[in-house]
């Protein structure tokens, strides 16, 4: 049985800066079980509402961004995190110049969720 080459990458933020207009995506990661893209998006820029088949989790690595999940929603910054199940609404409206970084599990659209909450 062979391993894979693990991928490492330095520094998250040096692979992309948000522009000045619109969104920008970059694919650090595809396979048959993860797909990981790096987001940056300029001031105001909006992703609306949508629904993902597979569980995914969003981790804002800068600047300030205002994210919807379902009904709820919460103002992230630097180090927000959320863990989300497949079919989850949400959306997000950057509010500054924002990263972004999106996990998306494939295949694993039936696994079940942790319940647990960690608090710090």
């Amino acid at each position: 049985m062979s391993l894979a080459t693990p991928l490492v990458i330095d520094d998250l933020l040096g692979r992309i800066e948000p522009p000045a207009d619109g969104t920008l995506s970059v694919t650090l990661q595809q396979s048959e079980y993860v797909k990981v893209v790096l987001f940056g998006f300029a001031a105001g820029q909006e992703l609306s509402e949508h629904t993902a088949s597979v569980p995914a989790i969003m981790h804002q690595l800068s600047g300030n961004a205002r994210w919807r999940l379902g009904e709820q929603e919460l103002d992230a910054r630097p180090g927000a995190w959320v863990s989300m199940p497949a079919g989850q609404p949400h959306a997000l409206i950057a509010q500054t110049p924002c990263v972004m970084l999106l996990t998306m599990f494939r295949n694993a659209a039936d696994a079940p969720t942790s319940k647990t909450t960690c608090d710090s």
